[in-house]
């Protein structure tokens, strides 16, 4: 139990010994002043109205009923109309250290998850050019989504869902046939609409040197399947140059190849909740929350397809029947009226599967900008920044952190300058520092880091401000995580990582380690040993190494 879930389970007994309901649970949390103590709660003003008496009364007694040496309180004062801030007691407060070089890279794992699967679809880019910098943001995003639900015991299968059909997928064959056409001299005009990066026509190149049968370059089929292998292969080598591995890649068109959409739609007319106007097959999607009813099929003048909301319908399905029970999707925040027109549909079912499901984190655009000017296009896609020329410009771990660093329905700008600067102004580097300092203290003194552990370690001489400041921030990685987990948000990781950074950095300025007295010495290399591993589990969750030396 951590020190805050004991402090809450001391507060509600004495609560209830104050004549408090018995399921009374009390806030606890850091106050923003840290000369206040390590922890404040409000409960007393939480219960001054059902114990009819004062705030500060119902904390006075509450301080009185407490046994507070025994959760490691070393002072309790009431503050303002009713706060209650509390002092951990130094033996109580380092306590911690040991525990982390001990648990190690497990440091801040738990089991919430109890191994329940979940899949996480995220990236699920069409294979019709390289993967863009919306795309690398999605890739950033789930991939560390992923990561800590299994840091919270999730069992989790990460899933890339490819559209390999449709108009899009047409344009494509269409785009690689001209540029092919016009490499062998004939003079045919490329439409506006087509993809016109240099990539269309490598593949068209590619096209015509392994199948030199086809001299007209007329086998339509050939041709897109070629295309479409080239394109999942290039996306490949964009992933992993983006350090992002996927357990399963769905095919839209087995969909269709294993009776999945037509099983789909036997369900939805079989539900009654389906009817035919104008020629098209519509789904009653509003007896479901959406805000307009949606076309299941268009009318034999329109093509007589079903529309997209049809495959996706049918492709949660298979979620949900192979055995997940939750499902987390991460897109653009074009998809927003997907969330509820697939919700809809699977409700229409009537298959039991909850109204939530899936989970949705929609993300905004990126905005790449180099010398205070906007980057729209690469040399080689032509029309957009791919994942690569970020990578290729500042490297994995900085466009990682950069993609995750805020919250991810909001706009982001990434400045490719301060994402190369070797400066205290850009995150990545002034929190890789911090790792690869701890690291030269035991480098610098000839001391072997894994020969200090703490367990026999006198801790109650690191009574620093700054050092206390940092011991906070360790315990308070386990439920930093947990939080993030829950509420699908990484860049709680990346704030978390950047805050103690700056707390590595005061602390590693304006005291020292090598030259103390062997007490402090001792002490000081704990606590230096704890901050560096817990700083690389922290980057690993977000998928950025913990260089030791810089």
């Amino acid at each position: 139990m951590s020190s805050s879930d004991s402090l809450k389970a001391e507060i509600g007994r004495a609560a209830v010994t104050l004549g408090a309901a018995a399921d009374f649970t009390a806030v606890v949390e850091r106050p923003r002043d840290p000369t206040f103590g390590e922890w404040s709660t409000n409960a007393a003003m939480m219960l001054a109205k059902p114990l009819k008496q004062s705030p500060r009364d119902v904390a006075t007694k509450l301080i009185a009923a407490m046994q507070l040496e025994a959760v490691g309180i070393s002072a309790a004062e009431v503050a303002g109309p009713g706060f209650i801030n509390f002092r951990v007691d130094t033996d109580a407060l380092t306590r911690v250290l040991p525990e982390i070089i001990r648990r190690g890279e497990q440091y801040g794992r738990s089991d919430i998850g109890a191994q329940q699967p979940v899949v996480v679809e995220f990236v699920s880019a069409n294979p019709t050019g390289p993967l863009h910098v919306g795309h690398g943001r999605q890739a950033a995003l789930g991939d560390a989504i992923s990561t800590l639900l299994m840091w919270t015991g999730w069992k989790v299968s990460r899933e890339f869902y490819y559209n390999d059909g449709g108009g899009q997928i047409n344009n494509l064959q269409k785009s690689v046939q001209l540029r092919a056409l016009q490499q062998v001299g004939q003079d045919v005009a490329f439409p506006e609409n087509g993809y016109h990066g240099d990539y269309i026509g490598e593949i068209a190149a590619d096209y015509r040197a392994q199948h030199p049968a086809d001299a007209t370059l007329s086998e339509t089929d050939d041709i897109r399947r070629f295309a479409v292998a080239a394109l999942r292969a290039e996306q490949d080598l964009d992933l992993k140059a983006f350090g992002v591995v996927f357990d399963t890649y769905y095919l839209e068109s087995s969909l269709y190849t294993d009776g999945n959409v037509e099983k789909t739609v036997s369900v939805l007319l079989a539900s009654g909740f389906t009817y035919e106007k104008d020629g098209a097959l519509w789904l009653r999607t509003t007896d479901f929350g959406d805000d307009q009813d949606r076309v299941m099929k268009r009318s034999a003048e329109k093509g007589g397809e079903y529309t997209y909301f049809v495959p996706d319908v049918a492709y949660h399905v298979t979620k949900w029947e192979r055995g997940f029970m939750r499902a987390i999707n991460v897109q653009g925040s074009d998809h927003h009226s997907t969330v509820t027109r697939v919700r809809a549909g699977l409700q229409a079912l009537q298959m039991g599967i909850p109204h939530g499901y899936p989970d949705y984190v929609l993300h905004q655009l990126v905005t790449v900008m180099r010398g205070g000017e906007e980057m729209k296009i690469s040399k080689r896609a032509g029309s957009y920044v791919t994942v690569r020329d970020l990578v290729e410009e500042v490297g994995r771990d900085a466009v990682r952190y950069f993609f995750v660093m805020r919250k991810g329905d909001s706009q982001l700008v990434f400045d490719i300058d301060l994402a190369r600067a070797q400066s205290e102004e850009n995150p990545v580097y002034y929190i890789q520092m911090a790792h690869a300092r701890l690291c030269g203290i035991f480098r610098v003194g000839g001391i072997d880091m894994t020969t200090i552990d703490g367990a026999l370690t006198d801790l109650s001489v690191l009574v620093e401000p700054e050092e206390r400041e940092l011991i906070k921030a360790l315990a308070d990685f386990p439920s930093m995580l947990a939080g993030a987990a829950t509420a699908l948000e990484p860049h709680r990781v990346a704030n978390w990582l950047e805050r103690t950074a700056g707390l590595v950095h005061t602390w590693y300025h304006k005291h020292h380690v090598l030259n103390e007295p062997e007490p402090i010495l001792q002490a000081r290399l704990v606590l230096a040993n704890a901050t560096r591993l817990v700083l690389a589990n922290a980057l690993s969750v977000l998928g950025l190494s913990a260089p030791e030396r810089m």
